[in-house]
């Protein structure tokens, strides 16, 4: 195998399949990546063995072949090489070092065999769509930080993606993540050749992935799935994963339908004000009491060690017109949703210990649950 590329490139995608590759693994070939050239192109695959990422570029081909290389340390030497760089790699086939060069610098690097490099195939993938890298961007952003991280309940480790009714009886496209704290709920129009998908979990790494990719994208994602794989193509990169073998609570059961007390603040003064009287603490978990009366939120935090803060935001900057409420929240799950928020942020209380839903007051597109704490 022998062939160059430009170093701009190339670094841009080993970029994208170095990142799949687990940095601690006890297989050998799972820390290579696979670069086979042929006819002009040439394609790097990578793997861990739940994703696959394939991506083709553009590479001047001197001898068709292929190599398996150190992920990691390929990517590290093609990122310190000079901007404009012309990278040269040789490899005459067998155990031999895959040779490296570029101007005046010239590497070595030790293979292992291409016949051990696993194949991660995504078999038949019974549906597929297209949506906006946009859509499907914002959809990974309001949901992915409710995703659970507790192993034991692995089921909540993804994005639940399905097919749902909305208010109005339109069936929908829904994304839905929790942690048993905090609910995120997505929808979108359906597109079409989504009607008949079965509901899927995507795990936690695939959607990190998917959504690295995506910050380079202003295209149409492909997306292909199966009840057991899922295949995002956008461009000339292919990502392919396992999804999680489990079922998904019914989340509709823990969504409050009458919750009526309703509070609506602008995002940027509450975000601030929860930033500010969470501050007495260092406790990741601080809660932040709202005290809520006639257009008047009062935000409150307090530290055995550290003392206490509070403060008012008033009539102009609040809206509220129901009984007198006091309710608690982790001042960082707060934080989560408001960040997801455009404009103003509404809140629907029953009680100081009920679950409170939160939404944006000028986007019906996504709906958030969040569990209150005692303060």
């Amino acid at each position: 195998m022998k062939f160059k590329a430009e170093r701009a490139v190339l670094l841009k995608a080993l970029a994208h399949v170095q990142s799949v590759v687990e940095k601690r693994n006890t297989i050998p070939i799972l820390a290579n990546l696979m670069m086979s050239v042929k006819d002009g192109t040439l394609t790097l695959t990578a793997t861990d063995m739940e994703i696959a990422i394939v991506e083709q570029i553009a590479a001047t081909t001197l001898q068709d072949g292929a190599a398996t290389a150190p992920a990691a340390t390929l990517y590290e030497i093609v990122r310190k090489l000079p901007e404009g760089a012309e990278v040269e790699f040789n490899h005459p086939g067998g155990d031999a070092p895959l040779a490296l060069r570029a101007g005046r610098y010239a590497t070595s690097l030790m293979v292992l065999p291409v016949d051990d490099f696993p194949s991660m195939t995504a078999g038949s993938l019974a549906h597929s769509f297209r949506l906006p890298a946009q859509l499907l961007r914002g959809m990974i952003d309001r949901t992915r930080f409710a995703i659970s991280t507790e192993e034991t309940r692995y089921y909540l480790n993804g994005i639940y993606l399905h097919t749902a009714a909305g208010s109005d009886g339109v069936k929908m496209l829904r994304a839905v993540a929790t942690d048993g704290h905090r609910l995120a709920r997505v929808e979108e129009p359906l597109p079409e050749g989504a009607e008949a998908i079965p509901g899927v979990i995507i795990p936690r790494k695939t959607v990190a992935e998917a959504r690295k990719l995506l910050d380079e994208s202003q295209e149409d994602v492909e997306i292909a799935l199966s009840e057991t794989r899922i295949q995002f193509t956008l461009g000339t990169v292919r990502l392919t994963s396992k999804l999680i073998d489990g079922t998904f609570p019914e989340y509709e059961r823990v969504i409050p339908r009458d919750n009526d007390k309703i509070l609506r603040v602008g995002k940027k003064d509450f975000a601030e004000a929860v930033a500010r009287v969470s501050a007495i603490s260092t406790e990741r978990s601080r809660p932040v009491k709202l005290a809520l009366g006639p257009d008047l939120l009062t935000l409150s935090a307090a530290s055995p060690e550290q003392g206490s803060a509070t403060e008012e935001l008033d009539g102009g900057r609040v809206t509220y017109a129901s009984a007198p409420l006091e309710i608690g929240f982790q001042a960082r799950y707060l934080n989560d949703i408001t960040d997801q928020i455009g404009g103003e942020v509404e809140f629907l209380f029953s009680d100081g210990s009920a679950p409170t839903v939160v939404r944006d007051a000028g986007d019906a597109s996504a709906l958030y649950v969040l569990m209150p704490m005692r303060v």
